[in-house]
């Protein structure tokens, strides 16, 4: 059987790894995790990319000979990885023999069948992007259009690849094969790249001392370490050696990327190389968008870049997480929020929201009160009788059809979000049935039931999660006492966890960070712990009083009671609906950031309190007339709504 093959590009050792290259090796991770637990063979590649005259400059500039500097740069990345829970199958580096005979051996193979030919190259480089402009994308300032750093003027002998030979081909591959350029924006990006011509792209670099060597032409320098390093990925399978046993690995099924690198090289260079050879194309090429800090790219330059270890250190010393599952935080925010057809901010405010809310009051406290109750109820044992209705049941089995169809996409936001429908659904239940009163009612068996929906809920969610969580979704299934986390098929049986089956004692797995915004970059004394989860949803303590207002400002205040008369999704936002409301004869339109947690049916015909004296503000292109009032339950928004039907535009006093 083929094995799944997932890569991520190699990177760059001129620098330690930091938040844009991790996200592309989680994503990577998740994705051959994901395919694992289907019960797929996968095959996994990561490594360095180590030939780039910029690495041989930055270790000349250390005083450092550049094999030693590569050498120490590579294990920084397997240390990095390894510590992120990444779990790769191979580590290529493309200073390795094995790499420098298939760079040779192609060079050869194309040069004598006419694809590779002789000329001379005269133009602007940067030696940043290992990238050659044209003069049209070149401004009078003469610094790259990508990177901004100022370009080098070239005039040399060169060998060139034929890529213009390949346009044709490469636009009619694109449109049969619709998901071969993923997501559709860097498809329409690849074809318009393509559409303004593509030119032959010179393949060596004479005067170079460092790379794989032109082979027959020592006067020629070294090849061009983006027509060596895209090479990488077929050395891996071992095309050279193995015979035709390497396409048990070949073509590649995924391959992922940020989109700066994929028109330019991996959607028109990598399968012009690859057509060439006679060799079968990738089946797709995946380009997510990059991480913007303080809405910049990240620069050194700028002090917004972060290292993801530091982050996932400062979360479990801010809140007393383990650091695995500190890491695993981390892991789940960069998935959660996932830059996919644009550009995402990171910032640590973000981490710590995801933390409190998604992990700790959600996933956290859900475990923690279903075990919690079963060990003060049942002493620790599933009780005879105990069963998952039939409509939570369907629910869990439709949840985890949606997770693995949306994990199939790449879209790990979307799948996460359907995972916690579950832990949504189950918490519901449990305010709706309150097994603790159940108890005090001496409807013993009845409480089991309820509280054995939160334990099939939480083996299911193992499962579902690990590709994002591993470390996590190991120590649920310790703390259920099930041995190892199930494959995908089995985790939706709905009577795995058989009647006398005994449970471990809870464990919190995510303590309640208490920080301000930002606290966790370490700027400030990391905050005191909550470990204590209660049995009923966490609500938020009593703090200080805070400004007081007079009553004449409070009479400045407006509010009143508005009909939701539809609400639809903000597009290219997971967080934002757009509602239409009738505000007593008066049809506003506001913009809420409730779609996490209310779907636009659930909205309809809904009467709820609005602040109406607030300056519109423009949202997402669409102007808000207002505010809707609700309650803030650790970070989630609950509808306030009088108890009766009442006049639209009534006022709120």
């Amino acid at each position: 059987m083929k094995r799944y093959y997932i890569t991520t590009p190699i990177y760059y050792v001129n620098s330690v790894p930091h938040i844009g290259t991790a996200l592309t090796t989680i994503v990577a991770d998740a994705c051959a995790r994901y395919h694992k637990r289907r019960g797929r063979p996968v095959y996994f590649l990561t490594g360095t990319d180590e030939n780039a005259p910029k690495v041989h400059r930055v270790a000349q500039e250390r005083g450092v000979p550049t094999q030693q500097f590569v050498d120490e740069m590579a294990e920084v990345f397997e240390r990095t990885w390894r510590a992120l829970h990444i779990e790769y199958d191979v580590f290529i580096r493309t200073t390795e023999a094995r790499h420098k005979q298939v760079v040779t051996e192609v060079f050869r193979r194309l040069r004598e069948q006419g694809d590779i030919y002789k000329g001379t190259y005269q133009g602007w480089y940067c030696i940043s992007c290992e990238t050659f402009f044209a003069p049209s994308k070149i401004g009078e300032s003469k610094t790259c259009p990508d990177c901004g750093k100022p370009l080098e003027w070239r005039d040399e002998p060169c060998y060139y690849f034929r890529l213009s030979a390949y346009e044709s081909r490469l636009r009619e591959h694109i449109a049969a094969n619709p998901h071969f350029i993923e997501p559709e924006v860097r498809r329409n990006e690849t074809l318009g790249f393509i559409a303004e011509g593509l030119q032959d792209v010179a393949v060596s670099r004479s005067g170079a001392d460092w790379g794989v060597p032109v082979p027959d032409d020592p006067e020629a320098g070294v090849v061009y370490v983006w027509f060596d390093a895209l090479l990488n990925y077929l050395t891996a399978t071992g095309w050279l050696e193995r015979g035709e046993a390497y396409l048990d690995i070949w073509p590649p099924d995924l391959q992922l990327m940020g989109k700066d690198i994929l028109p330019r090289f991996h959607a028109t260079i990598w399968p012009a190389m690859l057509m060439a050879l006679g060799l079968p194309l990738p089946e797709r090429l995946y380009g997510h968008g990059w991480w913007i800090v303080n809405k910049q790219k990240m620069s050194k330059s700028l002090g917004n870049v972060y290292a993801p270890l530091e982050v996932a250190q400062a979360l479990a010393d801010a809140s007393g997480c383990a650091l695995p599952y500190a890491v695993d935080a981390f892991r789940y925010y960069m998935l959660r929020e996932m830059p996919t057809d644009s550009d995402a901010e990171f910032s640590l405010e973000g981490v710590e929201t995801r933390y409190n809310g998604d992990l700790a009051n959600d996933l956290g406290n859900m475990l923690h009160r279903t075990l919690s109750m079963m060990h003060r109820y049942f002493g620790g044992r599933v009780p005879e009788g105990a069963r998952l209705e039939a409509g939570l049941a369907d629910l869990f089995a439709q949840q985890a059809a949606r997770v693995a169809e949306a994990y199939e996409a790449v879209d790990f936001p979307r799948g996460l979000r359907e995972a916690w429908q579950i832990i949504g659904a189950v918490n519901r239940y449990y305010d709706e049935q309150a097994p603790w009163a159940l108890m005090k009612q001496g409807a013993t068996e009845h409480a089991g039931q309820v509280l054995y929906a939160g334990l099939i809920a939480a083996r299911l969610l193992s499962a579902l999660i690990e590709p994002a969580m591993p470390q996590v979704a190991r120590e649920i299934a310790r703390q259920l006492n099930i041995g190892e986390v199930p494959l995908w098929h089995e985790a939706q049986a709905v009577d795995a966890i058989p009647a006398g089956h005994t449970l471990q004692e809870p464990i919190p797995i995510f303590p309640r960070l208490q920080a301000k915004p930002a606290t966790i970059s370490g700027a400030a004394p990391a905050p005191t712990a909550q470990h204590s989860v209660s049995e009923t949803p966490t609500t938020a303590q009593p703090t200080a009083m805070q400004e007081l207002i007079t009553i004449d400002e409070f009479k400045r205040i407006q509010i009143r009671i508005a009909t939701v008369k539809a609400a639809e999704p903000v597009p290219k936002s997971t967080k934002l609906l757009k509602l239409t409301l009738d505000v007593g004869g008066e049809e506003r339109t506001i913009v809420a950031g409730i779609a996490e947690d209310y779907t636009p049916e659930q909205l309809v015909g809904k009467q709820i309190p609005v602040l109406v004296n607030l300056q519109p503000a423009l949202i997402r292109g669409i102007v808000s007339e207002g505010m809707m009032l609700a309650a803030d339950v650790d970070g989630r928004a609950v509808l306030l709504h009088p108890d009766r039907e009442v006049p639209s535009g009534s006022v709120v006093r």
